[in-house]
């Protein structure tokens, strides 16, 4: 059994395009950083449908260890402190077993 981790952003209203950009280009530096990620995918939503997030995440760990270990993780939480707080009015999250 492994574990998903599943996060939804929306940004504060007037958040610019090149911040989305920088917070998914920092999020995708992650799986080089920190050991014990199975897959890991992250974008921007498409804009298909109305009330959509603005931005989701997809994360795939061996255990609930691997998983506690990656948020810990200072590189994790420096993208966090820098570049996802500064602009995010709003977060959805769960784990669950895959």
């Amino acid at each position: 059994m492994s574990l998903r981790h599943v996060v939804l952003l929306r940004f504060h209203e007037g958040t610019e395009a090149s911040q989305g950009d920088a917070l998914v280009a920092g999020l995708r530096e992650l799986p080089a950083l920190i050991e014990g990620l199975r897959s890991f995918q992250t974008g921007a939503d498409l804009g298909l449908a109305a009330g959509n997030w603005d931005l989701g995440i997809a994360v795939e760990f061996d255990d609930e260890a691997t998983w506690a270990a990656y948020q810990a993780h200072p590189e994790h939480q420096r993208v966090i402190a820098e570049l996802v707080r500064p602009i995010t009015a709003e977060r959805a999250a769960a784990q669950f077993a895959t």
